[in-house]
């Protein structure tokens, strides 16, 4: 999925802008300054256009062949789209076995474009969300597929950060309580209508906190449409990305935001979960996936259904705060803009799984 520019998107210059109602989100001159200064192609008429889901940082892949990352217009919750801070563990992980596309320079000159950014690498591949490449469409490959998304977790998680140089880019400690009350605080920031059910799920949520294992890297947005794949057989997951969420804590929290996004045959139709691709033969069912993790990182996944109730709150938090920004007129998406029937849906597919599990 890509999402088309509007007309105010991207100027030449900052006097372009002028007359504008909102600030663009890319200023092509002071772009083009940037990249000579860092080695990077700056060739005469650089175009760029967005690539991804666009429902939360913005992603633009140049003309030059290199791909900027910055975050959308606000209104913004605090702390939320830190650019920099994703540029900054995407360094720390490049020596490590982690999949991910390597930095290439970064601003943190909100001035330049109208908001810090970085640069990173083209990679090559395919992003599965509806679709897949016919190479890899079939029971076999789907299989690999999901094992390819498990091995890249786990590999992950197996990371020592401290050895990555990435102390102090979370608390060890505290993970969970902190997440529950931060994403209180964001839903009293985000939200637009008063939800029984995301109370009662909070409730539940800080009643029944398990013991978390030893703290990890965490992505904090893990699942398929996140990944790159190569095009062709066997599959091979060549990138994670979108590490904007990514803090030091409990590794749980991806493989439940992981499962919380994975689709099996049996489960009800919904227009807010886009990986539809998983309810094909040959992909695994999420206690299938489950067990895979289990057995590769040796972890116990006895509270398991506490991370996937924790994971949809959260995804009720946050497009809450999308659908925030949609009626606020700040995105063009037209998808945001049925966030606000979305958050029920996941609303109560929370407390289901609250109160009878996967």
């Amino acid at each position: 999925m890509t999402v088309a520019l509007a007309p105010d998107d991207i100027v030449q210059t900052r006097e372009e802008a002028a007359g504008n109602s909102r600030e663009p989100l890319l200023v092509i001159e002071p772009l083009q300054r940037f990249l000579a200064a860092n080695g990077l192609d700056a060739a005469e008429g650089l175009t760029a256009k967005p690539i991804g889901e666009g429902h939360s940082n913005v992603t633009f892949i140049l003309s030059t062949g290199v791909v900027l990352r910055r975050p959308p217009r606000g209104p913004l919750p605090p702390s939320a789209h830190d650019v920099l801070r994703e540029a900054r563990l995407l360094r720390a992980l490049e020596p490590t076995p982690v999949r991910l596309p390597r930095v290439l320079a970064v601003c943190d000159d909100p001035e330049l474009i109208g908001s810090p950014f970085y640069i990173m690498e083209e990679v090559k591949g395919e992003v599965i969300t509806d679709s897949i490449p016919p190479e890899l469409d079939s029971p076999e490959e789907r299989g690999r597929i999901a094992d390819q998304l498990i091995d890249a977790l786990v590999e992950l998680h197996a990371v020592d950060w401290c050895e990555a140089g990435l102390d102090g880019f979370g608390k060890p400690s505290g993970y969970l309580e902190r997440q529950l009350r931060r994403f209180g605080g964001l839903w009293e920031h985000n939200k637009t209508r008063e939800i029984p059910e995301v109370e009662t799920v909070g409730t539940w949520l800080r009643e029944n906190l398990p013991e978390s294992p030893p703290a990890t890297v965490v992505h904090g947005d893990y699942r398929l449409g996140n990944t790159m794949f190569a095009a062709q057989a066997p599959a091979q997951l060549v990138a994670i990305f979108d590490w904007e969420m990514a803090t030091i804590g409990d590794p749980l929290a991806d493989l439940g935001y992981m499962v919380m996004q994975w689709a099996q045959p049996d489960d009800p139709p919904s227009k807010f979960n886009l990986h539809t691709v998983t309810r094909l033969e040959g992909f695994p069912t999420r206690d299938e996936l489950v067990s895979r993790y289990c057995a590769r990182s040796g972890r116990s996944m006895s509270a398991l259904n506490w991370y996937v109730t924790l994971a949809l709150w959260k995804a009720i938090v946050f497009m809450e705060g999308n659908y925030k920004r949609a009626l606020a007129g700040s995105t063009d998406d037209p998808y945001l803009q049925s966030f606000g029937e979305g958050v029920i849906e996941i609303a109560q597919r929370a407390v289901d799984v609250s109160q009878h599990g996967l």
